[in-house]
């Protein structure tokens, strides 16, 4: 029974699965009415089950734990719960290897290049990737890998190579005969013709697909990057994410570029002070000096008599803005995945503190905009798809420092 309740799972097949194990308690059983509720959704559920699986497999059954560990960590991921330490995930896959079970250890590995990819650490998640065999992966498994790396592919804006990953991933998908999979890898080849940004410049407006991002930032023109907070030009980047003043600043002179901009306007923009005065012009000063050592490879900030001004030495200046306005576009980017995230996790992932998600998300509730399930510790955040563009700019990413 335990071998036909597996039979029926791996072709997805999870009530056919229950009704074979649904009255037993034995951890073989456990962990298939685990993995059964996992694919029927019921996450926390299955995470119960798999537990209890884990800790039934005696001191002598190190493989079937391993697996049970694997299959957890799989669910933790569909729920968006990123706090687990990876080293108990790694620790895993080493036992499966070294029990010859590759299939399973090569599963977790790729479990771990999933999380490092929604968490955004984009070099790291590509690096796992690369590390994995994938003659040695299911057809399944090898249409999951194939759709990580497109994705890595795209937020790192090489579009050729994303092409390359979605075709592998298709046929793959095809191979293994999943629609879900088929419809993930569909919807992951309609995303590149999405708009992905808007390209503001002279006054005009103008969006963009990924495709087009990429070409623009090959042309040489210095873009200031409202999606990610950089400021680049060629294969100079410089990150201000963490320095919104200084980012502001940039921004509002980009934008009247190659005219000045008025010293008012400046620090209405980087401040948020409609009544400004001395002290706030002898911020502004000092703030300007910063940005000016900051870019000073790739642009000058000049003072006029009206106030300043942008002298680019790569021209033109480029601003790139989110294809949907508002300070939490990278929040509603995570939560247009269909997931329910966690407080927690969207601060992991958005690298920020819980209580600026938290003030974010209740404003967003407000407008409308997002919604939460469950209370207290249960709470979980989701929003509708965002329809009509790609999120992929918008999403965390650890960029280069140039």
């Amino acid at each position: 029974m335990i071998a036909a309740a597996a039979r029926a799972l791996a072709t997805g097949d999870a009530l056919g699965a229950l009704k074979l194990i649904a009255l037993r308690d034995d951890p073989p059983a456990l962990a298939l009415r685990g993995i059964a509720m996992a694919q029927l959704g019921d996450y926390a559920r299955s995470r119960e089950l798999l537990k209890r699986a884990a800790r039934g497999f005696g001191a002598h059954e190190e493989l079937a734990r391993a697996r049970c560990v694997v299959a957890e960590a799989e669910v933790a991921l569909a729920m968006r719960d990123l706090r687990g330490s990876p080293r108990t995930l790694a620790a895993a896959a080493d036992a499966l290897e070294a029990r010859a079970d590759r299939a399973n250890a090569l599963h977790a590995r790729l479990i771990a290049a999933r999380r490092l990819l929604l968490l955004g650490r984009i070099d790291e998640a590509e690096a796992a990737l690369a590390g994995l065999n994938a003659p040695n992966l299911s057809p399944s498994l090898v249409a999951v890998a194939e759709l990580a790396a497109a994705e890595v592919a795209l937020r790192s804006l090489r579009t050729a190579a994303a092409r390359a990953a979605l075709d592998r991933a298709r046929d793959a998908a095809e191979r293994a005969r999943v629609p879900a999979l088929l419809a993930e890898v569909a919807e992951g080849r309609a995303a590149l013709d999405r708009p992905a940004a808007r390209r503001v410049d002279a006054g005009r407006e103008q969006a963009l697909s990924i495709e087009e991002v990429e070409a623009l930032r090959g042309s040489g023109a210095l873009i200031v990057d409202a999606c990610r907070r950089t400021l680049s030009a060629g294969a100079t980047s410089l990150p201000l994410a963490r320095r919104p003043v200084l980012f502001a600043l940039a921004q509002a002179l980009a934008h009247a570029w190659p005219n000045d901009v008025d010293r008012r306007v400046l620090i209405e923009r980087a401040f948020r002070m409609r009544r400004p005065d001395d002290t706030h012009r002898a911020r502004l000063r000092v703030e300007l000096g910063r940005l000016r050592k900051l870019v000073a490879p790739l642009a000058r900030v000049e003072s006029t008599e009206l106030g300043f001004k942008l002298k680019s030495q790569h021209e033109p200046v480029v601003v790139l803005v989110p294809p949907i306005d508002g300070e939490d576009a990278s929040l509603l980017a995570l939560l247009a995945d269909g997931a329910a995230w966690s407080t927690s996790a969207l601060a992991l992932a958005l690298d920020t503190s819980q209580r600026t998600v938290q003030r974010a998300l209740v404003e967003g509730e407000a407008a409308g905009r997002v919604r939460s399930i469950g209370r207290a510790r249960a709470r979980r955040w989701l929003a509708p798809p965002l329809a009509g563009f790609t999120t992929l700019l918008l999403l965390p990413a650890s960029l280069p420092d140039g």
